[in-house]
C-alpha cells in the first residue's frame, strides 16, 4: 500500500523558515521522481518543486526559486522541502507527490498546512 505522509508544517512569522518532510512507503521510492505541490484557499494547486529519482536534478516553480530547496534521501525514503524567507503568500496546504516512472500514475499525501502570519 502506497503511503506518503507529510510533516513539518505549522505557523511561522514572515521571514521565517520551515522544513517539510515526506515519508514514503509501499513503493520503490528510489526510482520515483518526487514533487511538492501547494494549494492556497481559493486557488488551484501549483507545483512548488520537483526532484529526479536520484536527486541529481531539481526544478522549482517561480514562487519557490531562490527560497526553497527540495532534496531527498533514498536510503530513508524521505523527501524534504526547505523553505526560507517565507511570506504570507506561501500560506497553503503542501502536498507530497510521487510520479510513477512508466505509467505516469501519481500518488498523493494528505497534505500539511503551512501558515505564514505575524
Amino acid at each position: 500500500q502506497v503511503q506518503l505522509v507529510e510533516s513539518g508544517g505549522g505557523s511561522v512569522q514572515p521571514g521565517g523558515s520551515l522544513r517539510l518532510s515526506c515519508a514514503a512507503s509501499g513503493f520503490t521510492f528510489r526510482i520515483f521522481p518526487m514533487r511538492w505541490y501547494r494549494q492556497a484557499p481559493g486557488k488551484e494547486r501549483e507545483l512548488v518543486a520537483r526532484i529526479s529519482s536520484g536527486g541529481e536534478s531539481t526544478n522549482y516553480g517561480d514562487s519557490a526559486k531562490g527560497r526553497f530547496t527540495i532534496s531527498r534521501d533514498n536510503a530513508k525514503n524521505l523527501v524534504y522541502l526547505q523553505m526560507n524567507s517565507l511570506n504570507s503568500e506561501d500560506t497553503a496546504v503542501y502536498y507530497c507527490n510521487a510520479l510513477a516512472p512508466i505509467t505516469g500514475f501519481e500518488y498523493w499525501g494528505q497534505g500539511t498546512q503551512v501558515t505564514v502570519s505575524s
